[in-house]
């Protein structure tokens, strides 16, 4: 089943266009991970595909219906988790999910049993009856995304849920990400730490000034660049015979020496490090072995001239 499917979408801010021609789809239990400097338009896709921002032009695809067609339907299967933290303060954390359920027309024992296992879901069973004003910051974001999960949404929609917090509490919140796929959840998720993408998401879509640049799974994107690969190897002798078979590889660029240490550039995907490897051991013990494979963040860089953190700190 098709979860989200957007055709030649456009919205414009008098002469600004923010999405121009937006298309892509989003399967069934997939978790797609969007990556953009800033102004490159997710924020606005993003309200788009969820009623906040009416769309110009084109059309927009929920669980198969029509999104402008049947939005308070649509609405009521999905979660939102915005990057600014939206729970109330002077509730317990018990009563900011018991209030966001009574939105979605939670009432009684199935109100109750959901706000108990949201709770134990995201770590915070433990400290139902306190306030957000005494959490870490950490602590307040896994609230945050309890909120948009209480009343199980088959859509999970996520924008920036791990800005400004510490290593645990965004490890905790991506191995609850994972748990909740597993259980057949949707999840679209924005970032700007690329590693979180790679960690999470089968497939990523990477936007620039309200396009959509790239689209594919991280193995796809990164065969498209063909950057290089470097191989560092640390070996007991290393010859001047040795070079110059590993020259003779198809593929390798570059091999050079320091000291013991053998640097070769071979072209990237040409599976080369198990070559270069058996030549290696014909002239001795290896020590160490390093391989630098180009990244998402080498196809962010290519595709839209900057790296990623530094774009969304401008």
């Amino acid at each position: 089943m098709t979860v989200i499917h957007v055709e030649n979408i456009v919205k414009r801010y008098g002469n600004h266009i923010a999405l121009d021609h937006v298309d892509f789809a989003i399967n069934e239990g997939e978790i797609l991970g969007l990556l953009g400097p800033n102004g490159a338009g997710k924020t606005t896709l993003i309200h788009a595909l969820t009623g906040i921002i009416r769309f110009d032009s084109g059309r927009i695809h929920v669980f198969e219906k029509n999104l402008v067609q049947h939005l308070v339907d649509i609405k009521s299967q999905i979660g939102l988790v915005t990057q600014e933290i939206t729970i109330f303060h002077d509730l317990t954390a018990k009563e900011n999910l018991q209030f966001f359920g009574r939105i979605y027309g939670l009432r009684g024992a199935t109100l109750k049993e959901r706000v108990e296992a949201t709770l134990a879901l995201v770590g915070l069973a433990g400290h139902a009856s306190k306030l957000p004003s005494k959490f870490s910051g950490g602590m307040q974001r896994r609230l945050n995304i309890a909120c948009a999960l209480v009343h199980q949404p088959r859509l999970l929609i996520m924008d920036e849920p791990t800005v400004g917090i510490d290593a645990q509490s965004r490890n905790y919140i991506l191995d609850t990400i994972r748990k909740l796929n597993k259980q057949g959840t949707t999840i679209l998720y924005t970032t700007h730490y690329i590693e979180e993408v790679q960690s999470l998401a089968k497939r990523v879509v990477i936007m620039d000034e309200g396009h959509i640049i790239a689209d594919g799974t991280v193995e796809e994107l990164v065969s498209k660049i063909h950057h290089e690969e470097k191989i560092k190897l640390e070996i007991e002798d290393p010859s001047e015979t040795m070079l110059k078979k590993l020259r003779r590889i198809e593929g390798i660029k570059q091999v050079g020496l320091i000291g013991k240490e053998v640097h070769i550039i071979s072209q990237a995907g040409a599976g080369n490090l198990d070559r270069v490897l058996a030549i290696a051991r014909e002239f001795g013990k290896i020590y160490s072995v390093e391989a630098e494979k180009p990244s998402l963040e080498d196809v962010f860089l290519t595709l839209t001239g900057k790296r990623l953190r530094d774009a969304e700190e401008e």
